[in-house]
């Protein structure tokens, strides 16, 4: 076999190990999580000659890596100023029966994932709904899958809601407000059939639990003790501020929206009362290696021919990746073997038009909701919920997360048709 050929057959390889790591977790026997896994698919590619480091680090999105960190800085700032802490308490605190605690719960776990992370939403909200339910008598459950489900869908509404809408926006150069106003109603009326089949399902008077008295408080999460549980005001105050001033300059300007954002993260960082080492230590750094990664693998991937080969063979028999239902089909598929940035990333460089970037960033992020796995957002809910002695298993989260998946992606072909 000549070099050429070893090389291509070794990309292939390392391609199909990094994608198999994906789907599983991780590798069997082996310490590593997704994005060890991105690394060191990334290296072994650049190893194997297939790209040199200038290739490779021409191959990463910068924009997108820059757009990531500096709302993760964001959303650092409202961890510690206590704001998701302070907004689900109040929430806890609304005189209200179960379906109208689900309405709360389901609308503000939206609209703070539209513009915060929505990983962070639900790693801030679980534990207070999960001690609310148990407090109040109510099953855990499908409040807890509501609080994953909403935040998904919530997180649909903006170009910034989620790691694979940021990608999709910068890559296709998405106008911030011409995505808002198309996303907008199929993602209220995704919300509503949330908690419609929640009220209304079939298993929707199967919700009372027997009282428990509450667990003893767990520890805060993260490294900085009471930091993210006691709302600073001023703190907050000042983080809303920097959000809502990146909303208008996205929706008003032409100002690249990474730039922006990192202006933004800058001033946050010029702080008298946060180290900055404190708001650093919570942006996930795991979460942009695994894009680097992801690119770099990708890059080399593409080097060898064959998935432009695929995507011309599929479009002689038919099936245009452009399409919607080609789209559809694929997103759902794809995000749910190996999770929606990780699909995104697959199926983007096929794309040439807004309107699909505009549909997958709908479908990858609604499709999440269909299994556990299907999001980091499902993983962070069932593993606090645990540490509160609530058990969500595949069974339980798919009995919500399958039937409204299937309700609302239906809803968004429709919109978009």
């Amino acid at each position: 076999m000549s070099p050429h050929a070893t090389q291509h057959w070794g990309i292939v390889a390392v391609f199909a190990l990094v994608y198999l790591g994906m789907f599983l977790g991780g590798l069997p026997r082996l310490k590593l999580d997704r994005s060890g896994i991105a690394l060191l698919g990334a290296i072994a590619v650049m190893g194997l000659g297939a790209l040199s480091t200038e290739q490779a680090a021409k191959s990463v999105d910068l924009p997108t890596i820059l757009l990531l960190f500096s709302f993760m800085v964001v959303s650092a700032q409202m961890r510690l100023g206590g704001f998701y802490h302070a907004v689900t308490l109040w929430v806890a605190a609304l005189p209200l029966g179960r379906r109208g605690l689900l309405a709360a719960l389901i609308s503000v776990a939206a609209a703070l994932s539209a513009v915060f992370s929505n990983d962070v939403v639900c790693l801030a909200m679980t534990p207070v709904v999960a001690r609310l339910c148990l407090r109040r008598g109510l099953d855990p459950v499908p409040f807890l899958v509501a609080l994953a489900c909403a935040a998904n869908i919530g997180s649909a509404a903006t170009l910034i809601g989620n790691p694979q809408n940021m990608l999709i926006g910068a890559v296709l150069r998405l106008q911030f407000a011409a995505y808002f106003l198309q996303a907008l109603v199929p993602v209220l009326l995704s919300l509503v059939l949330l908690w419609a089949w929640l009220v209304f399902g079939p298993r929707s008077r199967t919700n009372r639990a027997t009282p428990a008295p509450l667990p003893p408080p767990a520890a805060p999460s993260g490294d900085f003790g009471q930091d993210e549980l006691v709302l600073d005001r001023w703190q907050t105050i000042k983080g809303l501020s920097v959000a809502v001033a990146l909303l208008l300059v996205f929706v008003l300007t032409d100002w690249p929206r990474e730039v922006a954002a990192l202006v933004g993260a800058g001033v946050l960082l010029l702080s008298r009362r946060f180290h900055s080492s404190h708001v650093l230590g919570f942006v996930d750094w795991e979460l942009l290696v695994l894009f680097i990664g992801l690119f770099v693998v990708n890059r080399a991937f593409e080097t060898t021919g064959l998935a432009a080969q695929a995507v011309a063979w599929l479009a002689l028999h038919g099936v245009a990746l452009g399409e919607s239902t080609a789209l559809f089909a694929a997103g759902l598929g794809l995000s749910n073997l190996v999770s929606n940035v990780p699909a995104v990333m697959l199926l983007l460089p096929h794309l040439k038009t807004p309107e699909a970037g505009m549909t997958l960033a709908m479908v990858s992020t609604l499709a999440g909701n269909l299994l556990l796995v299907g999001s980091i957002a499902n993983l962070i809910v069932a593993d606090l919920a645990k540490r509160e002695g609530v058990a969500i298993d595949w069974a339980a989260h798919a009995r919500i997360g399958v039937p409204v998946t299937l309700a609302t992606l239906g809803l968004v072909w429709l919109w978009r048709a």
